[in-house]
């Protein structure tokens, strides 16, 4: 007898009602993903969180008022145990690389197969970082062709010197006085950034480029 998995609460965050009407029927027809509420702006999403407390978030990007960039860094700051998903039209890299800095934990884009959706959903709740491939040639090119927007910061400096050290994240977060959570959003931005998959390929990246040869004080 295999052990159900447990409930995914969702919000939808979108400015078109079309969309999240279609996104509810997608996502409650798996069994293991409940819709929780939806808004149609940034603004709109705060009342709505405070209120359901989700596990996780499914953003879009340009909505009126409060955009999806801007409510995501309120997420992240406000209510610390629900991720954020974003689901947009937009693949450049300038608009992926501000909502992973905002803290999104994902990066899907609307023409994604609709069973891509819902596992993106099931792998931010999981702890996972699903990005849409076509998002992450876009941040590889604009890293090849412009690299220095794309240049990590300090803090993403010091995050992927503890990873090559050999630190799990709950150890990276220790080591550095923030939470894991905050630690899974900036392993996602430099992976992005850097063109990897996983901690092993971030691991060589860093010692071909010297990120952590001095030790972090």
């Amino acid at each position: 007898m295999t052990t159900p998995r447990p409930t995914v609460r969702v919000v939808l965050v979108d400015d078109h009602a079309l969309v999240r009407h279609g996104l509810a029927q997608l996502l409650d027809g798996a069994d293991d993903i409940e819709v929780v509420g939806q808004a149609a702006d940034g603004e709109a999403a705060m009342a709505v969180l405070a209120e359901t407390r989700p596990d996780v978030v499914v953003m879009d990007l340009q909505m009126p008022g409060v955009d999806g960039v801007t409510a995501t860094r309120r997420v992240v700051a406000d209510h610390p145990g629900t991720q954020v998903l974003v689901l947009t039209s937009y693949s450049d890299a300038e608009r992926i690389v501000a909502a992973l800095d905002a803290g999104a934990v994902g990066y899907l884009l609307k023409d994604a197969d609709p069973d891509d959706v819902i596992e993106g959903v099931r792998a931010v709740s999981r702890g996972e970082s699903p990005i849409h491939p076509r998002a992450a040639r876009s941040l590889l090119t604009a890293r090849r062709s412009s690299p220095t927007p794309l240049e990590l910061t300090p803090r993403e400096t010091e995050v992927l010197s503890l990873v090559r050290a050999g630190m799990a994240n709950k150890q990276i977060a220790r080591r550095l006085g923030i939470s894991e959570r905050t630690v899974k959003s900036h392993l996602t931005s430099t992976f992005a950034r850097i063109g990897v998959q996983d901690r092993t390929q971030a691991a060589v990246w860093a010692e071909r480029h010297g990120v952590g040869d001095r030790p972090i004080s």
